[in-house]
Protein backbone atom coordinates (compact mmCIF):
# COMPACT_ATOMS: atom_id res chain seq x y z
CA UNK A 1 0.00 0.00 0.00
CA UNK A 2 2.70 2.57 0.52
CA UNK A 3 5.30 3.27 -2.02
CA UNK A 4 8.00 3.03 1.12
CA UNK A 5 6.91 0.59 2.50
CA UNK A 6 4.39 -2.06 1.30
CA UNK A 7 2.55 -3.94 3.78
CA UNK A 8 0.57 -7.44 3.12
CA UNK A 9 -1.62 -8.58 5.67
CA UNK A 10 -3.22 -11.71 6.20
CA UNK A 11 -6.87 -10.29 6.26
CA UNK A 12 -6.10 -8.72 3.18
CA UNK A 13 -4.79 -11.46 1.51
CA UNK A 14 -7.38 -13.62 2.34
CA UNK A 15 -10.21 -11.08 1.41
CA UNK A 16 -8.91 -10.98 -2.21
CA UNK A 17 -7.56 -14.49 -2.62
CA UNK A 18 -10.71 -15.34 -5.44
CA UNK A 19 -9.35 -12.84 -7.65
CA UNK A 20 -5.67 -12.74 -7.22
CA UNK A 21 -3.34 -9.82 -6.26
CA UNK A 22 -1.03 -6.97 -8.10
CA UNK A 23 2.07 -5.39 -7.01
CA UNK A 24 3.05 -2.07 -8.09
CA UNK A 25 4.07 1.35 -7.36
CA UNK A 26 1.74 1.80 -4.57
CA UNK A 27 1.56 -1.43 -3.41
CA UNK A 28 -0.66 -4.25 -3.15
CA UNK A 29 -4.52 -3.83 -4.76
CA UNK A 30 -6.78 -6.28 -5.45
CA UNK A 31 -7.83 -7.67 -9.03
CA UNK A 32 -10.93 -9.78 -10.41
CA UNK A 33 -12.96 -8.95 -7.67
CA UNK A 34 -15.35 -10.96 -6.29
CA UNK A 35 -18.67 -10.49 -6.05
CA UNK A 36 -18.35 -8.44 -2.89
CA UNK A 37 -15.86 -6.36 -4.20
CA UNK A 38 -17.04 -3.22 -2.64
CA UNK A 39 -17.45 -4.33 1.05
CA UNK A 40 -14.12 -6.06 0.48
CA UNK A 41 -12.50 -2.80 -0.51
CA UNK A 42 -14.24 -1.09 2.40
CA UNK A 43 -12.82 -3.89 4.84
CA UNK A 44 -9.97 -3.08 3.84
CA UNK A 45 -9.64 0.34 3.85
CA UNK A 46 -10.80 0.65 7.44
CA UNK A 47 -8.13 -2.13 8.88
CA UNK A 48 -5.33 0.28 7.80
CA UNK A 49 -6.42 3.71 8.31
CA UNK A 50 -6.92 5.31 12.52
CA UNK A 51 -10.60 5.00 13.91
CA UNK A 52 -10.97 8.59 13.74
CA UNK A 53 -10.32 8.98 10.08
CA UNK A 54 -13.24 5.67 9.01
CA UNK A 55 -16.33 7.99 9.09
CA UNK A 56 -14.50 11.58 7.25
CA UNK A 57 -13.72 8.56 4.41
CA UNK A 58 -17.25 7.75 3.78
CA UNK A 59 -18.99 11.15 4.02
CA UNK A 60 -18.51 11.15 -0.15
CA UNK A 61 -21.97 12.35 -1.01
CA UNK A 62 -23.30 9.35 -2.92
CA UNK A 63 -25.04 11.32 -5.66
CA UNK A 64 -21.25 12.34 -6.76
CA UNK A 65 -20.41 8.59 -7.26
CA UNK A 66 -22.21 7.15 -10.52
CA UNK A 67 -20.76 4.00 -10.67
CA UNK A 68 -19.07 0.82 -8.55
CA UNK A 69 -16.33 1.56 -10.45
CA UNK A 70 -15.79 4.95 -9.13
CA UNK A 71 -16.60 4.29 -5.37
CA UNK A 72 -14.22 1.42 -5.13
CA UNK A 73 -11.35 3.82 -6.75
CA UNK A 74 -12.37 6.43 -4.65
CA UNK A 75 -12.05 4.38 -1.15
CA UNK A 76 -8.71 3.26 -2.41
CA UNK A 77 -7.48 6.69 -3.01
CA UNK A 78 -8.59 7.44 0.41
CA UNK A 79 -6.37 5.21 2.13
CA UNK A 80 -3.60 5.50 -0.68
CA UNK A 81 -3.51 9.39 0.20
CA UNK A 82 -3.67 8.84 3.94
CA UNK A 83 -0.84 6.33 3.46
CA UNK A 84 1.24 8.30 1.20
CA UNK A 85 1.43 11.59 3.53
CA UNK A 86 1.86 8.92 6.76
CA UNK A 87 4.96 7.49 4.33
CA UNK A 88 6.39 10.91 2.96
CA UNK A 89 9.28 12.98 4.43
CA UNK A 90 7.91 15.61 7.30
CA UNK A 91 11.00 17.95 6.05
CA UNK A 92 10.40 20.91 4.43
CA UNK A 93 11.19 20.49 0.46
CA UNK A 94 14.40 23.00 0.14
CA UNK A 95 14.55 26.27 -1.98
CA UNK A 96 17.84 26.06 -2.30
CA UNK A 97 20.88 23.24 -2.63
CA UNK A 98 24.14 25.04 -2.34
CA UNK A 99 24.11 27.96 -3.41
CA UNK A 100 21.73 27.42 -6.02
CA UNK A 101 18.37 28.23 -6.07
CA UNK A 102 15.19 25.71 -6.95
CA UNK A 103 12.55 26.81 -9.54
CA UNK A 104 9.93 24.63 -9.95
CA UNK A 105 7.23 23.97 -13.08
CA UNK A 106 5.17 20.70 -12.27
CA UNK A 107 7.58 18.33 -13.39
CA UNK A 108 10.43 20.07 -14.10
CA UNK A 109 13.12 21.45 -11.91
CA UNK A 110 15.59 24.26 -12.36
CA UNK A 111 18.46 25.13 -10.11
CA UNK A 112 20.39 28.33 -10.76
CA UNK A 113 23.95 30.16 -9.62
CA UNK A 114 24.68 33.55 -11.14
CA UNK A 115 28.18 35.56 -10.89
CA UNK A 116 29.58 38.16 -12.74
CA UNK A 117 31.48 35.58 -14.77
CA UNK A 118 29.12 33.16 -15.70
CA UNK A 119 25.29 31.62 -15.01
CA UNK A 120 25.31 28.19 -14.13
CA UNK A 121 21.71 26.04 -14.83
CA UNK A 122 21.01 22.81 -13.90
CA UNK A 123 17.19 20.97 -15.18
CA UNK A 124 15.80 17.67 -14.63
CA UNK A 125 12.66 16.24 -14.79
CA UNK A 126 11.39 13.90 -11.86
CA UNK A 127 8.53 11.72 -14.31
CA UNK A 128 9.84 8.20 -14.39
CA UNK A 129 12.43 8.81 -12.02
CA UNK A 130 12.15 6.55 -8.66
CA UNK A 131 13.03 3.13 -8.14
CA UNK A 132 13.46 0.68 -5.16
CA UNK A 133 16.49 1.72 -2.37
CA UNK A 134 17.86 -1.87 -1.92
CA UNK A 135 16.62 -5.05 -1.71
CA UNK A 136 13.25 -6.54 -0.41
CA UNK A 137 13.92 -7.08 3.15
CA UNK A 138 11.08 -10.13 3.76
CA UNK A 139 9.61 -12.07 0.73
CA UNK A 140 7.49 -13.59 2.89
CA UNK A 141 3.99 -14.89 1.89
CA UNK A 142 1.85 -12.33 3.96
CA UNK A 143 4.61 -9.08 4.22
CA UNK A 144 6.60 -7.32 1.69
CA UNK A 145 8.79 -4.45 2.90
CA UNK A 146 11.09 -2.71 0.88
CA UNK A 147 13.08 -0.12 1.02
CA UNK A 148 12.30 3.83 -0.07
CA UNK A 149 11.90 4.87 -3.06
CA UNK A 150 14.47 7.27 -4.80
CA UNK A 151 14.45 9.82 -7.90
CA UNK A 152 18.33 10.09 -9.75
CA UNK A 153 17.32 11.75 -12.52
CA UNK A 154 18.91 12.20 -15.75
CA UNK A 155 20.02 16.08 -15.66
CA UNK A 156 21.69 19.01 -18.22
CA UNK A 157 24.37 21.72 -16.61
CA UNK A 158 24.88 24.36 -18.48
CA UNK A 159 27.36 26.77 -17.91
CA UNK A 160 26.87 30.17 -20.13
CA UNK A 161 29.89 32.69 -20.55
CA UNK A 162 28.15 35.81 -22.67
CA UNK A 163 26.84 34.29 -25.59
CA UNK A 164 29.10 30.89 -25.36
CA UNK A 165 27.44 27.64 -23.44
CA UNK A 166 29.33 24.79 -22.13
CA UNK A 167 26.75 21.74 -21.71
CA UNK A 168 26.66 18.84 -20.06
CA UNK A 169 24.27 15.50 -19.65
CA UNK A 170 24.93 13.44 -16.70
CA UNK A 171 23.42 10.61 -14.90
CA UNK A 172 23.34 9.17 -11.33
CA UNK A 173 25.55 6.10 -11.27
CA UNK A 174 24.79 2.91 -9.75
CA UNK A 175 25.88 0.88 -7.35
CA UNK A 176 27.29 2.60 -4.05
CA UNK A 177 30.86 3.10 -3.03
CA UNK A 178 32.22 0.50 -0.35
CA UNK A 179 34.15 1.06 2.73
CA UNK A 180 37.48 2.61 2.10
CA UNK A 181 36.61 3.14 -1.39
CA UNK A 182 35.87 6.59 -3.09
CA UNK A 183 33.25 6.22 -6.23
CA UNK A 184 31.77 8.93 -8.18
CA UNK A 185 27.42 9.45 -7.45
CA UNK A 186 27.49 10.71 -10.81
CA UNK A 187 28.81 10.40 -14.63
CA UNK A 188 29.36 12.75 -17.86
CA UNK A 189 26.98 11.37 -20.46
CA UNK A 190 27.76 14.25 -22.98
CA UNK A 191 29.28 17.13 -23.29
CA UNK A 192 28.88 19.79 -26.22
CA UNK A 193 30.00 23.33 -26.80
CA UNK A 194 27.94 25.94 -28.70
CA UNK A 195 27.35 29.29 -29.47
CA UNK A 196 23.60 31.05 -28.80
CA UNK A 197 20.72 28.30 -28.92
CA UNK A 198 21.26 24.64 -29.30
CA UNK A 199 20.67 22.63 -32.65
CA UNK A 200 20.95 19.04 -33.09
CA UNK A 201 23.56 20.47 -36.01
CA UNK A 202 25.62 20.79 -33.20
CA UNK A 203 28.17 18.56 -32.07
CA UNK A 204 28.29 16.51 -28.97
CA UNK A 205 30.94 13.61 -27.28
CA UNK A 206 30.03 10.92 -25.30
CA UNK A 207 31.21 10.92 -21.97
CA UNK A 208 32.64 7.28 -22.71
CA UNK A 209 34.73 7.51 -25.50
CA UNK A 210 36.86 10.74 -23.70
CA UNK A 211 40.35 10.33 -23.01
CA UNK A 212 40.06 9.35 -19.44
CA UNK A 213 42.65 12.42 -18.29
CA UNK A 214 40.51 14.31 -19.97
CA UNK A 215 37.23 13.12 -18.49
CA UNK A 216 38.72 13.18 -15.12
CA UNK A 217 39.58 17.35 -15.13
CA UNK A 218 35.93 17.98 -16.48
CA UNK A 219 34.59 15.95 -13.20
CA UNK A 220 36.90 18.33 -11.35
CA UNK A 221 35.80 21.60 -13.52
CA UNK A 222 32.26 20.23 -12.43
CA UNK A 223 33.33 20.00 -9.10
CA UNK A 224 35.14 23.65 -8.59
CA UNK A 225 31.62 24.88 -9.50
CA UNK A 226 29.91 23.15 -6.39
CA UNK A 227 28.64 20.18 -8.68
CA UNK A 228 30.34 17.57 -6.75
CA UNK A 229 29.30 14.11 -4.98
CA UNK A 230 28.02 15.87 -1.80
CA UNK A 231 25.77 18.02 -3.89
CA UNK A 232 24.61 15.17 -6.56
CA UNK A 233 22.98 13.22 -3.01
CA UNK A 234 21.43 16.42 -1.96
CA UNK A 235 19.74 16.83 -5.32
CA UNK A 236 18.49 13.13 -5.41
CA UNK A 237 17.16 13.67 -1.60
CA UNK A 238 15.63 16.87 -3.27
CA UNK A 239 14.42 15.29 -6.16
CA UNK A 240 13.09 12.20 -4.12
CA UNK A 241 10.96 14.51 -1.83
CA UNK A 242 9.60 16.60 -4.47
CA UNK A 243 8.55 13.65 -6.89
CA UNK A 244 6.75 12.37 -3.76
CA UNK A 245 4.60 15.37 -3.39
CA UNK A 246 3.87 15.28 -7.38
CA UNK A 247 2.41 11.68 -6.85
CA UNK A 248 0.55 12.50 -3.77
CA UNK A 249 -1.27 15.55 -6.01
CA UNK A 250 -1.70 13.29 -8.97
CA UNK A 251 -4.02 11.02 -6.57
CA UNK A 252 -5.81 13.58 -4.59
CA UNK A 253 -6.43 15.16 -8.67
CA UNK A 254 -8.06 11.80 -9.75
CA UNK A 255 -10.15 11.44 -6.35
CA UNK A 256 -11.09 14.86 -6.89
CA UNK A 257 -12.17 14.39 -10.81
CA UNK A 258 -13.75 10.89 -9.63
CA UNK A 259 -16.46 12.41 -7.49
CA UNK A 260 -17.07 15.44 -9.30
CA UNK A 261 -20.49 16.01 -9.94
CA UNK A 262 -21.65 15.39 -14.16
Amino acid sequence: MFRNIRFLSTAVAKSIQAGGIQTGRTGVRAVAQPANAVATCALRTLAVMPSGQHAAMFQIPSRKIHTKGERELVEFLAEEIVAEKKSGSSATIPTSINGYKISCDKAEVELTKSSDREKITISFNVNHTVDMEGEEADSGENKQEFSAMKSRPQFEIDIVRGDTTLSFTCSYLPGEAQEGEYNDVFGIDEVTIFKGEWSDKVYAVAGDVLDGYLYDLLMNFLEEKGISNEFAEKMSEFASAYEHSKYVELLEGISKFTVVQK
